[in-house]
């Protein structure tokens, strides 16, 4: 029968408190959860019929679940929903080509946990606001000539003029939000990823990965960034296992 893999776990001495932990739980539609191992890593997995495996979100949060309570006790790398490979010896033959890679991130996220912030304001205010900005920038620093300052061409400059300052304080603006949130992230030694201007609302869309006892400094940390940007919504989401910060292809 073939197996799902739910995440690549970090055993060392411990592998009986794992197996006591899934002994515990039920896997994906009630399967048994068990290890396929190598030395120091395990692959935690359950038998499935691939045949009438059909993915929705309801089972992909109870995956997820799966993972999140693992996680609480173990060292792990989650691995994306929906992997199957055909028996436990394929398995154990990838761990062992891959056992290094895995090491080396079980070791970059040992003892630590992955934090989400997501950085929301009001489109229409804040673009208003910089409009304002940028309005006042041109009518100082632009003076348009008697012969054109009523042509098609110079309202055109001007509309390009305006887009383009626009932009350009709307990613100072940005940068000046991450500026300030990476000077505390440097005090936590925290791994972080940022994506800037997601959306129109989502201007910051963020990650960190920090020692676990380091939580509630985090927290303190964004709610006192928050202050100095009166306007925006910070949304600080976690503990969770390390999703974005596993950084290795399987062979």
């Amino acid at each position: 029968m073939e197996k799902l893999i739910y995440s690549l776990v970090s055993v060392k001495n411990n592998r009986e408190a794992l197996n006591a932990l899934l002994a515990e739980m039920k896997g994906i539609s009630g399967g048994d959860l068990f290890v396929v191992a190598t030395d120091e890593v395990a692959a935690v997995v359950s038998d499935i019929e691939r045949s009438g495996f059909a993915t929705d979100r309801s089972m992909a949060i109870e995956y997820a679940g799966l993972i999140e309570i693992m996680s609480q006790q173990f060292t792990l790398l989650p691995v994306r929903f929906g992997s199957v490979m055909e028996s436990s010896d394929k398995i154990l033959k990838m761990l062992e080509r891959n056992y290094h890679d895995i090491q080396q991130n079980l070791q970059k996220v040992d003892n630590k946990c992955e934090f989400g912030l997501k950085i929301l304001c009001d489109p229409e205010g804040i673009m208003a606001d910089l409009k304002g900005k940028t309005e006042a920038m041109i009518n100082t620093n632009v003076t348009p000539s008697a012969e054109s300052k009523n042509s098609v061409y110079r309202e055109w400059v001007n509309k390009k003029l305006h887009e383009h300052r626009l932009e350009e304080m709307m990613i100072t603006f940005v940068d000046s939000v991450i500026a300030a949130l990476s000077v505390s992230l440097v005090r936590l030694n925290a791994i972080h990823k940022f994506k800037k201007l997601v959306t129109a609302a989502t201007i910051i869309d963020a990650v960190f990965l920090l020692d676990k006892e380091k939580k509630e400094i985090l927290i303190q940390s964004v709610e006192e960034i928050e202050k100095q940007f009166p306007g925006l919504n910070f949304i600080l989401t976690g503990p969770w296992p390390p999703y974005n910060f596993v950084e290795i292809v399987l062979k």
